[in-house]
């Protein structure tokens, strides 16, 4: 029996970061060499980065991506080894995504991408080309770089398979895997029995576990030992969070998985397996036809041994036959909660910027973004416990404070969050107190101030510009006038926010004064659709923790966080009604949910926009769908909702143009930046459609009726 111990590395993804790169790969390779790995492989494009986006078009890239790859193998550490490295080629003028598979001063061949990722976050093709030869191989002329370091003038460039003197390996990237014919259905009928997928996978709520299972399904039914490496934490655009998870699968069995999110540089998932099993797991007869009547796949000769005999497995400490595990799947809240913490860290540490400023209104939205930054606190705690010595070097350089090493989340929310209430005459007594009181509770250095002087100030200038005072509809003013009233208040909120973010640090006299704090915004993924936010009023920033977040799980996650992290204050926040304290208190509450307000429920908005993004549904589709969802009410009510929300969404599309960035984790994210790629400019009565809404629901009424006559006769 030959047994072979393989590693996959989970790397952070970022873009143009050469030096940063390359030692994060150089310290993977070193650690599964230390594991005992004579196969190391990685994520996607992880020299140049993944999210290098259009960059991906300049020759630069290109070239430091191979410079890095040269400075790698040349490192003593790749001896004897197989290393997969990601990088971008130049072939023949044409720009591929590709694997290079190679090893201490020698490249045995390149692997192109050949199915690029072209749907929702994705946009491959503006940067690659498919490789579009199946089972062939082109000559590669190498840089003068690589050819001083391996002696080789020429590589093979294609679709082929690795043979060791003991095995053979091969790869297939990310989206290839997804396809209906993925590569490694031929790979494993040909004889590979290693398949390497490296990936640049984005987090989504609850789909972790539809990929990962996708993957086991596909090895179970092929057999062989499958390594799948993924990348971790934010994408270069700071839109999307790769979500790491990681792992060595055999005949179906998995065998090892890395944390979805952390804070970790390089994470080394090491497997130890018995080859005999593949063998064995592959010997059935189907399996065997279909392999003999495989086409010839060119093969590219390697001169390692990547198994060890079954005696020196015995005798050794370190290295034991991996046993079979369970997937590992976090709760819906704990993913929100690692994935905002992960993305507000690497965002402030990235940027270098000293903290964030947060206007915390007392209502639901805000102190669940309040509560995102302690959770942020308490997953840098916990990785500067666990020894991980570059979050406390981070933490440091963005504090300015060269000792400092914190006991508790609070200590470092302190440092990290300015929260302030920005109240107005029409603000309650409830939402101010609330406000304090959370802030207290989760250490953040708070502000209360009003901005009514501010207000006056702007209707002062609108009347005398326009010599007309606008007033609010309780006081006799149209509708318009009320809702100028509104946005001047929500407006101010805006300046006064990004006025105390630049100065914030210079007057508590922080080390690092001078410095501006980044501004959170706490607008959720369901108001986002709807158009429901005044264009450059708070919901503008730099950051939107809560914009692909819906209102359902913000409230679940705010319950999840009461108990987890014993916060018995957040109950006055889940039971509040949601308000925007606009209008004077004389009109009584202002429901966000009612018909005057949003007219639609945020239950209503998320069952709108599953419709229209994950299904692709338009106005007359989700009209149907939705008689079958909602079997309690009559066809003109659901008429009346579709046809209000896809009115309201066609009315305030254009204000996606301004949206703050947020991180991705809804299937329906409006974010028109790059997830949800429609039109500002529509005809907002949609006639056509809304017509023959109108039409079917008025028939379908008559029917009932008729069917309920006919029934009370008999």
């Amino acid at each position: 029996m030959a047994f072979v111990t393989v590693s996959a590395a989970t790397l952070p993804s970022v873009p143009l970061d050469f030096a940063g790169n390359c030692e994060r790969i150089r310290k993977s390779i070193q650690v599964a060499k230390k594991a005992g790995a004579t196969l190391r492989s990685g994520p996607e494009l992880e020299i140049c980065g993944y999210g290098c986006l259009d960059h991906h078009l300049e020759g630069d890239t290109t070239r430091h991506s191979w410079e890095v790859l040269a400075d790698l193998i040349s490192d003593p550490i790749c001896q004897n080894m197989v290393i997969d490295l990601g990088l971008p080629v130049r072939h023949r003028n044409v720009r591929y995504n590709c694997r290079v598979l190679c090893t201490f001063r020698h490249i045995y061949f390149i692997r192109p991408k050949m199915s690029l990722a072209q749907d929702g976050l994705y946009r491959e093709a503006r940067h690659f080309a498919a490789w579009v030869k199946p089972r062939r191989t082109e000559v590669y002329y190498l840089e003068s770089i690589l050819q001083e370091i391996t002696g080789q003038t020429t590589v093979p460039i294609g679709d082929a398979i690795l043979s060791t003197r003991d095995t053979a390996v091969s790869c297939e990237t990310c989206e290839e895997l997804f396809t209906p014919l993925n590569p490694s259905t031929n790979h494993g009928l040909n004889g590979a029995e290693i398949i390497l997928n490296s990936s640049a996978s984005h987090a989504e709520l609850r789909k972790l576990d539809q990929r990962l299972s996708l993957i086991t399904n596909s090895v179970r039914k092929l057999g062989g030992l499958y390594l799948y490496s993924n990348s971790i934490g934010v994408d270069g655009e700071a839109r999307m969070m790769y979500d790491g998870s990681s792992l060595a699968i055999v005949n179906g069995k998995v065998l090892g998985q890395s944390p979805q999110f952390s804070l970790r540089q390089v994470d080394v998932l090491t497997a130890t397996v018995d080859l005999e099993e593949i063998r064995s797991y592959r010997s059935s007869i189907s399996r065997s036809v279909q392999g003999a009547a495989q086409p010839e796949f060119p093969r590219i000769e390697c001169d390692i041994c990547l198994s060890r005999p079954a005696a020196e497995i015995y005798l050794s400490d370190e290295l034991h036959l991996s046993k079979e595990i369970k997937l590992r799947f976090l709760d819906p809240m704990e993913e929100i909660h690692m994935a905002e913490a992960v993305w507000l860290w690497q965002y402030l540490v990235r940027t270098n910027s000293p903290g964030f400023f947060l206007s915390l209104s007392g209502g639901l939205d805000s102190s669940t973004v309040a509560l995102f930054t302690f959770g942020m606190a308490k997953v840098v705690l916990a990785s500067i416990e666990s020894g991980e010595e570059q979050t406390l070097i981070d933490l440091r350089r963005i504090t300015g404070e060269k000792e400092f090493y914190p006991q508790k989340p609070q200590e470092i929310v302190g440092r990290l969050l300015h929260t302030c209430y920005t109240g107005t005459v029409n603000s309650s007594p409830d939402t101010k107190q609330r406000a304090a009181k959370l802030a207290k509770e989760l250490g953040a250095y708070h502000s209360d101030i009003t901005i009514d002087e501010a207000v006056e100030a702007h209707e002062s200038i609108v009347a005398k510009a326009l010599g007309f005072k606008p007033r609010y509809s309780v006081e006799g003013g149209s509708q318009a006038e009320n809702l100028a009233k509104q946005n001047i208040q929500a407006r101010n909120r805006l300046v006064v926010q990004y006025e105390l973010a630049q100065l914030s640090s210079t007057a508590r006299n922080l080390p690092r004064a001078g410095a501006a704090l980044l501004v959170l915004t706490s607008g959720n993924v369901d108001e986002n659709l709807r158009g429901y936010y005044t264009k450059y009023d708070a919901s503008s920033g730099d950051l939107a923790p809560l914009g692909s977040i819906s209102k359902t799980d913000a409230r679940a996650f705010q319950e999840w966080a009461r108990d987890r992290w014993d916060l018995p204050v957040m109950d006055e926040f889940i039971h509040a009604i949601p308000t925007a304290e606009l209008l004077p208190l004389s009109a009584g509450v202002q429901s966000d949910e009612s018909d005057q307000e949003m007219g639609l429920t945020y239950a209503e908005l998320s069952q709108f926009g599953l419709l229209r993004k994950a299904d692709r549904l338009g106005p007359w589709s989700s009209y149907l769908r939705l008689l079958s969802i909602w079997t309690d009410r009559r066809p003109s009510q659901i008429a009346e909702k579709t046809m209000r929300f896809y009115r309201f969404y066609a009315i305030n599309r254009h204000k996606a143009t301004i949206i703050t960035p947020s991180v991705h984790l809804s299937a329906y994210n409006p974010d028109d930046n790059r997830h949800d790629l429609r039109p500002f400019l529509y005809v907002v009565q949609w006639p056509w459609q809304f017509d023959r809404i109108r039409e079917h629901a008025a028939n379908l009424e008559r029917r009932m009726e008729e069917k309920s006559s006919a029934s009370s006769k008999h």
